[in-house]
């Protein structure tokens, strides 16, 4: 249950990430950050799928970097959906899902390490936690 909680949270701070190291990406505050891990989310799992299947001949061309279109598409389709989050530019439709990707996966590594998180992406039971 606090799973899908800590994904949108590392997703959000990865996102704040982002818009201090990509100059074409902005995010106004942590709210529209965390709604935007939102979005993406369901982009990523909803509409992304489809776009990748659909493309799968021009990824087959290109040696699979296509899908750094794919991606920035995604990207791109959250900002627009999403109030305080922007994306201008090539840059930023490029670079900010492979930044986001980077950072979102140590995040993600920071909870397993501190035992919040299971490798599996399971959040561990209250009996579990260690005690400090």
């Amino acid at each position: 249950m606090l799973t899908p909680f800590l994904t949108a949270l590392a997703t959000a701070l990865s996102l704040l990430i982002v818009d201090l190291v990509v100059p074409d990406v902005d995010i106004a505050n942590f709210p529209a950050a965390l709604i935007a891990a939102l979005v993406i989310g369901l982009i990523n799992g909803s509409l992304k799928p489809i776009l990748s299947t659909l493309s799968l001949p021009l990824n087959f061309l290109t040696f699979g970097a296509f899908s750094l279109v794919i991606n920035g598409l995604c990207f791109w389709l959250a900002a627009a959906l999403v109030p305080g989050f922007s994306v201008h530019g090539i840059i930023g439709f490029l670079l900010g899902p492979v930044i986001l990707s980077f950072a979102n996966t140590f995040i993600n590594n920071y909870f397993v390490e501190r035992n919040l998180l299971t490798s599996s992406g399971d959040v561990k039971s209250q009996g579990e936690l260690p005690s400090r």
